[in-house]
């Protein structure tokens, strides 16, 4: 957390806007490469209001679509080197199970992704991990990588090394202006602050920050419901702690996809969650009409009823979180098309937490003017029509 009392520096060699886990890996990444950087964030730390929070999310070797699959196996190593930096564990190997009806293209995207997948059918699946199931047409891609995130733990490690190196974090301070220029001017609440480069990391913020440079981003923020589900018999193989993660893929009754994670966060309590929300207004995002239904969580009770036998069909606990998504749901890195020092990262549509090292770099790499270590051509603004408007 930000010291009240410090002095504020106003002039740095580059400004992110937003501490979430993409911020801050940018950050970190900049602070590392000996730019004097400050991080801000709109929220005291730590807060639950975006979309970084919590104790744990998913990661994996297993892509449907290859930029991200290419880019996993440097994921992984930053982490590696995180946890190193940091001196504390923030994976947990738990392996990851793929599932969904056999022939899928993502499911074979996933498969084809990995270069030692196992391809389990329902009898191998029920042997290995007696709490999933499958059903007719329906097979299982093994990813021995996947694993837990230790999220909370996480952000707080790379705020920490940022930190160390140098960097400046100042949380509740929200953003009210941005000036372009070849020295970009940052208003908080609390200053103003100069820099020759910027990142905008804001997540469900970004298309408001952005607007007054005339830029439109296609972002829809959509609030999901992250939910825990008990077990009838706790620790029972294959849904307690030492069940796998997975993910469902392809099913007609959840198009979006549907992933779950061993109990870890509450005692007994197995997180299942649909990969999908409706939309909110961040600001806002608590504000839920009354007697309002809730269709996603009917959908999981269906499904865990179905696929996950040994967990109770109700969910006993359910919190929320925020997913910022693009039409495509692939992410935004890439410059401001008319302000080149000002980079912006986004979109990243509930899979970018996993990436986030990586996301980090190639952000801090754009602001820095260098040829970026991963292709960017996937994620470029100019893929929707029509953003680029007249200023405010």
């Amino acid at each position: 957390m930000a010291v009240p009392s410090q002095p504020h520096q106003a002039t740095y060699d580059a400004i992110v806007i937003g501490a979430g886990i993409q911020g801050s890996f940018a950050a970190y990444h900049l602070a590392q490469r000996h730019r004097d950087t400050l991080l801000l964030e709109q929220f005291i730390l730590p807060h639950s209001r975006g979309s970084s929070h919590g104790q744990s999310r998913i990661t994996r070797s297993a892509y449907p679509r290859a930029p991200y699959a290419r880019m996993m196996p440097d994921s992984f190593h930053l982490w590696q080197r995180l946890e190193a930096e940091a001196g504390t564990s923030l994976y947990r190997q738990t392996g990851l199970v793929v599932l969904g009806p056999a022939g899928n293209p993502e499911l074979e995207g996933c498969r084809r992704s990995l270069r030692a997948g196992e391809v389990l059918d329902a009898a191998a699946l029920a042997q290995r991990f007696p709490g999933l199931r499958l059903h007719a047409g329906e097979v299982a891609v093994w990813d021995g990588t996947g694993g837990v995130l230790f999220a909370d733990r996480v952000l707080r490690a790379v705020q920490d090394v940022f930190r160390r190196h140098g960097g400046t974090l100042r949380d509740g301070e929200k953003v009210l202006r941005i000036d372009p220029g070849a020295v970009l001017t940052v208003t908080t609440t609390a200053g103003a602050y100069r820099a020759p480069r910027l990142i905008v990391a804001a997540g469900a913020w970004t298309g408001a920050l952005v607007a007054p440079l005339g830029l439109h981003l296609p972002l829809q923020p959509l609030r999901i419901d992250v939910c825990y589900w008990r077990e009838k018999e706790p620790r029972s193989p294959g849904t307690g702690r030492a069940g796998p993660c997975f993910m469902a893929l392809g099913l007609r009754r959840a198009p979006h996809g549907i992933y779950g994670l061993p109990a870890l966060e509450y005692p007994g309590l197995v997180k299942v969650c649909y990969h999908h929300g409706s939309p909110a207004d961040p600001e806002e995002r608590d504000r839920v009409p009354l007697g309002a239904p809730h269709p996603d969580i009917a959908l999981l009770s269906s499904f865990i009823s179905s696929y996950l036998p040994g967990l109770e069909p109700r969910p006993a606990v359910v919190e929320t979180c925020l997913y910022t998504n693009t039409p495509d749901e692939d992410f935004i890195l890439d410059k401001h098309p008319k302000f080149n020092n000002i980079i912006i990262g986004a979109g990243f549509s509930g899979h970018g937490f996993k990436l986030a090292p990586v996301v980090g770099k190639l952000l801090c790499e754009l602001s820095l003017g260098e040829e970026p270590s991963h292709s960017t051509a996937p994620f470029a603004i100019t893929r929707f029509p029509g953003v680029l408007r007249a200023a405010l």
